[in-house]
């Protein structure tokens, strides 16, 4: 049978190596700083990226001949799945969005020149970026109908536009902008946009404000872009490709999404098991409870499903095959199933979950962005349903649309 569930004994040993850093040394060094101390919460996230790149667990999504572990995704989502098991570890190890999203856009699409000058810094750890495309004043789901603007004026384009939820864009050195420059084509032209690389600070980029979300300030950024110049050697992938260069992005950063969000998950099962173990009630253990046993077993097949639907889109993506659907079908299974293991939890933990003394209510609040960042539910739910419709029509069968699994 070529169809095999187990991980080769080097890639074992890769896990158990991330596993080990992380919660060896990872959660016990951020753990003894508070984060309110800013200065030495830094200091300590620095130092432990230093410790990741000592260990061998720096960069494990990028090529081994640019520095990193030269992964595939298979093995990446074991990597992410144990970094995720704490916040800030894919941080530690530079694999956090959207850093790898454009680590691995600038990798496909930028020049030689472009990739020493962007990419470089970005693998080593000494720069930071963001990726501009979601407007306020558009569906950011259908990145067709930007409104922002570049005109081209000599060897320079003048850019101008207005830009929100841009995350990490106060603390990065350069942004991957998306602008419509081919403004005889139609709206809904997939050849109007081009992408952008933009030096920060810059005069004519004005970072307004952080968007306040329902978990807080964290680095979602409204931006006015004002008479912006960028010289005509910053284009990114050519001129009309930024719909191809933002599609090609996203796919792969949407799983790599999934097998963060499993990681969160999982923590959360755990704790609702925990819980259920610990908590006596009415005569007996929350766990010999049915109606506790229901909340258990559901998130136990959701959680289930959620690996097997990321691990074969992983594999697709490995092989080469179009993953398009499947990585669909897995970012909006697995962050719903986010949102209700999570709620699951809650409820199990009773008022206990609600208040702020265990992580479960701050996981929920950042659970709900799973179901709309990257794509919304209904989005990814029509292009499912288009796929699934044309596959139909092609074979007569919708076993390609469902995964072209052997059964």
């Amino acid at each position: 049978m070529a169809i095999d569930f187990t991980l080769a004994p080097e890639h074992e040993e890769i896990r158990d190596r991330v596993r080990a850093f992380i919660q060896g040394t990872v959660v016990p060094a951020v753990e003894e700083v508070p984060e309110s101390d800013r200065e030495a919460y830094l200091r300590t996230i620095f130092r432990l990226r230093e410790k990741a790149k000592a260990e061998g667990l720096w960069l494990p999504h990028m090529p081994k001949e640019w520095g990193g572990m030269g992964l595939g995704h298979v093995e990446l989502a074991m990597v992410q799945s144990e970094a995720a098991k704490t916040r800030l570890g894919p941080w530690v190890l530079n694999c956090m969005a959207p850093d790898e999203g454009n680590m691995h856009t600038l990798l496909h699409w930028a020049s030689d020149e472009q990739k020493e000058k962007y990419l470089r810094p970005l693998l080593e750890g000494s720069k930071m970026s963001c990726f501009a495309m979601t407007e306020p004043e558009v569906a950011g789901s259908d990145p067709t109908l930007i409104r922002t603007r570049a005109v081209k004026d000599g060897d320079e384009w003048v850019i101008n536009g207005h830009k929100w939820f841009i995350s990490n864009a106060r603390r990065a050195g350069f942004a991957i902008l998306i602008a419509r420059t081919e403004l005889d084509l139609p709206e809904g032209a997939r050849g109007a946009n081009t992408a952008f690389l933009v030096d920060l600070p810059s005069p004519g980029w004005n970072d307004i404000r952080e968007v306040e979300t329902m978990h807080g300030s964290t680095g979602h950024s409204e931006i006015v872009i004002t008479d912006l110049r960028v010289p005509d050697d910053q284009v990114l992938g050519g001129r009309g490709n930024g719909h191809r260069l933002g599609q090609y992005r996203l796919g792969p950063a949407r799983l790599a999404h999934c097998m963060r969000w499993i990681s969160q998950a999982e923590t959360a099962l755990d704790m609702m098991v925990d819980r259920a173990l610990n908590r006596y009630s009415h005569g007996s253990l929350l766990a010999d409870k049915q109606g506790v046993q229901w909340l258990i077993a559901d998130s136990a097949m959701e959680l289930y499903q959620c690996k097997l639907m990321v691990l074969h889109a992983a594999y697709k993506i490995d092989k080469g095959e179009d993953f398009r659907t499947e990585v669909s079908m897995a970012k909006h299974f697995v962050a719903n199933s986010l949102n209700r293991i999570i709620d699951r939890a809650i409820q199990v933990h009773g008022a206990l979950g609600y208040s702020t003394d265990t992580p479960l209510a701050s996981m929920f609040q950042h659970a709900r962005w799973a179901r709309f960042a990257d794509g919304a539910d209904e989005i990814h739910q029509m292009r499912i349903a288009e796929r699934t419709i044309a596959a139909y029509r092609d074979s007569g069968s919708t076993a390609a649309a469902t995964g072209g699994l052997p059964l």
